[in-house]
């Protein structure tokens, strides 16, 4: 199937949290011997940043005042996504709890944002065999010109029930309300809010297994491929 003149083809694969955009983004990128980008964990990384400097969360304006500082950098390799912030690894601190209830917040700053959405098209720019780009505004904001957008989705219910199956020890209840909060919040923000583009295929998920997902994606990413 693949030829070694395979055209690169940039993906951007949105959605709210627990449809399976991680594992379904990493997997699809690995079998079409893409790259891959989190931009979610860029959002954790600056919000990781300004927790650990002491920056008060709710001020926006000292947000903004520091969102150029940290130098964040992603690696791409679909099997070991990297993260780093000023040198120093955040792959695992930036997925703690409190990360995760801060990050609507600074990621709805439009300086982080621009910060940001720059730091991915250029990411992106230099993907030499295309990229798999998983976000909230990816399709939208980041990447409007993409060769394929996917907007991925499920009930609340599967959403939950997976997370909590991700957070040991977290109840499905518990988890449906933090989801559902943090999904008005990113939908709702002026700034580039989590939204389907009108040229977006949506995959809902909600009865699909991981694997059916997946080759649903890669089926659609193959077929764009083979017209360009």
């Amino acid at each position: 199937m693949e030829n070694g003149a395979a055209q690169p083809v940039i993906v951007a694969i949105d959605g709210p949290s627990g449809t399976g955009k991680s594992s379904t983004s990493k997997a699809v990128a690995a079998q079409l011997g893409l790259s891959y980008l989190d931009t979610g964990a860029q959002y954790r990384a600056i919000t990781w940043w300004m927790v650990t400097n002491g920056i008060d969360i709710d001020d926006p304006t000292a947000i903004a005042a520091v969102a150029g500082k940290p130098d964040i950098v992603s690696g791409t390799d679909p099997a070991n996504p990297t993260i780093t912030v000023d040198g120093t690894d955040v792959a695992a601190p930036i997925r703690t709890q409190e990360i995760t209830s801060k990050v609507s917040a600074v990621s709805a700053v439009p300086e982080v944002r621009a910060r940001i959405t720059e730091l991915q098209r250029s990411v992106a720019a230099g993907a030499e065999k295309g990229i798999v780009v998983e976000g909230r505004d990816i399709g939208t904001t980041v990447l409007p010109d993409a060769d394929l957008k996917i907007f991925l989705t499920a009930s609340a219910e599967a959403r939950a029930a997976r997370r909590s199956g991700e957070l040991k020890g977290v109840d499905v209840h518990t988890t449906r309300e933090a989801l559902i909060r943090r999904d008005a919040a990113d939908s709702s923000r002026k700034t580039s809010p989590l939204a389907k583009a009108d040229d977006a295929v949506e995959v809902d998920t909600t009865e699909l297994t991981l694997a059916q997902v997946i080759e649903c994606v890669v089926t659609l990413v193959e077929e764009k491929r083979a017209a360009k």
